[in-house]
């Protein structure tokens, strides 16, 4: 009955969409971080050996 309720009513879909969003999201501040904290890491490494 739930998932009867979440896949055809205009309410059930909206939760999905919002669900969906905010995985997605996650997914991309995790990535934009991890990059980040890379890319500094990086920068330090190389700062380091020049001084």
């Amino acid at each position: 009955m739930a998932w009867n309720e979440l896949f055809s009513t205009d309410i059930g879909l909206l939760s999905l969409f919002t669900i969906g969003f905010v995985l997605a999201m996650a997914v991309y501040i995790y990535r934009f971080a991890k990059r980040h904290i890379a890319e500094d890491e990086q920068k330090e490494r190389t700062l380091g050996h020049h001084s």
